[in-house]
């Protein structure tokens, strides 16, 4: 037993069941990109084409080009309850953009990387929630699906779909 003096710093978990690994769900880019959805994570959504839950990244029209930083930031506080921006990031690959917003369970994080005419995104819930004595987590993707909906709605930006290409 460690005592309350002692220099160490606590370790992360050394077992990896999907309960464990969804205590600590990753933010932010992975080599330049948008990071797939966790599999331990069933409300998430993303671009990432290894995710599960795969999207379509949305296409910026040439007249929002200048201004889509700044509409997108605009559309997430306006369609999305207690929004923060948390994080705008200038990086080689595009400006990153990081929002918080209430989601079901706690707080969402939202993450979106904007670069010339394309954005790519994920939209995850922060906490997982499994029965006991189960490791499969409960939900979907809809409500995740449903909010990313509102934000391009209200863009008026255009979405790929597999719809769209017959």
């Amino acid at each position: 037993i460690p005592s309350l003096t002692s220099q160490s710093s606590p370790q992360a978990p050394l077992t990896t069941t999907p309960f464990t690994q969804s205590k600590f769900l990753q933010l932010g880019l992975e080599d330049g990109k948008i990071r797939p959805c966790p599999s331990t994570n069933p409300g998430c959504v993303s671009t990432n084409a290894k995710s599960s839950s795969f999207a379509f990244p949305w296409v910026v029209p040439e007249t929002s080009k200048e201004n889509a930083v700044q509409e997108l930031q605009e559309a997430i506080l306006k369609t999305q309850k207690n929004a923060k921006i948390e994080v705008i990031e200038d990086t080689p690959n595009g400006k990153y953009i990081q929002a918080e917003v209430d989601g079901g369970f706690g707080p969402d994080v939202m993450e979106f990387l904007v670069k010339g005419d394309a954005v790519t995104y994920r939209s995850m819930a922060m906490k997982v929630t499994y029965i006991y004595p189960f490791t499969t987590a409960i939900g979907d993707s809809k409500g995740q699906l449903e909010r990313l909906k509102k934000i391009v709605d209200q863009l008026g930006w255009y979405v790929p779909s597999f719809d769209s290409m017959e």
